[in-house]
């Protein structure tokens, strides 16, 4: 289903309801749009997703991004009455605790009056000292693998360039690289893959499928933790 939204102002909250699919492409843009058009109104914003039924990583990674835009400039997201299989994907992946849940769009309004949780401890933090570089031209993956990597454990750097992904390597000697979808398809990715190889022997180095922003987000965010946890032996 094509997804819809509508918005109302309720005090000074932003509802944005959800109907159909958050998915890569036109889905995401659109909730995008809306996102960037409602927080110059509020930064507030309750996100009510009863009628959506399927996310994949590109629609965590928009979501993902938007609440560190929103909590950056001092505002904050919300969901409420998510649908059991939303629930369910954010639950496997140790996404949940990210954002703030409710069951009701009056809950959720009602928790803007409650104590905030510091970015800090929403995001996760490194616990083991691991650190991974990923590198892909989509800001929405990235905003992914971070959330996702840094629930997991992991010390997490992110860029949509490659000759600043270089210098990550060098500079910070990660354990690991991944480098996503778009990358793998620019001229000068395939030589990247190999410097990067090169530059730390026996470094593994993960390239992700070409379906991966569009896959069932719940089981490609636990098989990417699993294979992550076996190439660097955790």
């Amino acid at each position: 289903m094509p997804l819809t939204l509508q918005s109302q102002l309720m005090g000074d909250v932003v509802v944005i309801r959800c109907q159909g699919r958050i998915v890569a492409g036109a889905e995401v843009d659109s909730l995008q749009a809306e996102f960037e058009k409602q927080i110059r109104i509020s930064r507030k914003v309750v996100l009510q997703l009863a009628a959506t039924d399927y996310i994949d990583s590109s629609g965590v990674g928009a979501l993902v991004r938007v609440f560190s835009v929103l909590k950056g400039a001092g505002g904050d997201l919300k969901m409420c009455e998510l649908s059991p299989r939303i629930r369910r994907v954010l639950e496997i992946t140790n996404l949940l605790n990210i954002f703030r849940t409710y069951p009701s769009e009056k809950e959720a309004i009602a928790g803007f009056s409650q104590a905030p949780r510091s970015r800090h401890s929403a995001l996760g933090s490194a616990l083991y000292g691991t650190k991974i570089v990923c590198v892909d031209t989509s800001r929405d993956v990235l905003a992914y693998l971070n959330a996702l990597l840094r629930r997991s454990g992991y010390e997490v750097f992110t860029t949509r360039v490659v000759d600043e992904a270089m210098t990550l390597v060098y500079s910070q000697m990660p354990d690991m690289v991944i480098c996503g979808p778009g990358m793998l398809g620019l001229p000068t990715g395939e030589a990247a893959v190999e410097t990067f190889r090169n530059s730390k022997p026996g470094m593994p180095v993960l390239l992700l499928p070409p379906d991966f922003s569009t896959a069932e987000e719940g089981q490609a965010g636990v098989d990417l933790v699993n294979r992550v946890q076996s190439l660097l032996g955790d």
